[in-house]
């Protein structure tokens, strides 16, 4: 049965005493939630502080991105192993963000996924195409060449512990939503993808999650989707309200 995940991804925002602040709700709401598995992304300088806050929770914490050596003179970098030091048992590698501002290529994103496997973080890989490859219905063939490229020479026992999100990049911050049909659509074609490369029951067992203005009001619509396994979540992870609704689309609960 695949692992149900609910991940915020808290972006660069909030400072310590806000971080330690929305933890510690989000920890009060969702006490004894088991229901899926429960994910927030603080930034890198507060990862210390909220793992501490959500410690013995049902609770974990990941970082928003690492990269692929584990110690040296790479001023401004951080290492699997430092995330895993902090209390991280997840890491977002690829997200359109890194992609777009700081120029991440898929040949980067192999390397940083091969490294945070290394330092046994579960990597959540982003995937996601931009408007105008949608509108020109280049949708799956951009997502076949960022999954070739990002996924190379991985044997399938490390696709084992892989998440993929797939975030449509024109439906990040922008308010609009991929419908529940037009989300399906994309994670249904990425896990035959996925089928094709390393198997069917690796494929059928793959979390794969949906992320781009995920909120309240579309959560449910979108979570009760064949192939969609949870949400990373952006803008809406920030207020504990809305993430605690969020969670519960995935018990069906209101």
């Amino acid at each position: 049965m695949r692992k149900t995940i609910i991940a915020g991804n808290w972006k660069m925002n909030t400072t310590a005493d806000e971080a330690s602040k929305l933890a510690t709700e989000i920890k009060a709401r969702l006490t004894g939630f088991n229901h899926a598995e429960l994910l927030i992304c603080p930034p890198y300088i507060n990862l210390a502080q909220v793992s501490k806050v959500v410690n013995k929770s049902v609770i974990k914490i990941g970082g928003q991105n690492l990269y692929y050596e584990q110690s040296g003179a790479f001023t401004g970098e951080i290492s699997g192993q430092m995330l895993k030091s902090v209390g991280c048992d997840y890491v977002i590698v690829g997200h359109s963000e890194r992609r777009a501002l700081f120029g991440e290529t898929d040949e980067l994103i192999n390397r940083k996924l091969k490294a945070a496997l290394d330092s046994e973080l579960i990597p959540i890989l982003c995937i996601g195409e931009q408007l105008e490859d949608r509108e020109a219905g280049l949708t799956e063939k951009v997502l076949e060449k960022q999954l070739d490229g990002s996924l190379k020479e991985f044997p399938t026992d490390w696709m084992e512990k892989i998440v993929v999100a797939y975030e449509p990049v024109w439906a990040i911050g922008t308010g609009k939503t991929a419908t529940p049909e037009q989300a399906e659509e994309v994670h249904r074609f990425i896990r035959d993808k996925l089928s094709q490369e390393f198997g069917g029951t690796v494929a059928e067992g793959l979390t794969i999650l949906y992320g781009g203005s995920v909120k309240p009001d579309n959560s449910d619509s979108l979570f009760a989707e064949e192939n969609i396994d949870g949400f990373l979540i952006g803008g809406a992870s920030l207020k504990a309200e809305s993430f605690e609704r969020i969670a519960h689309s995935a018990s069906k609960e209101s």
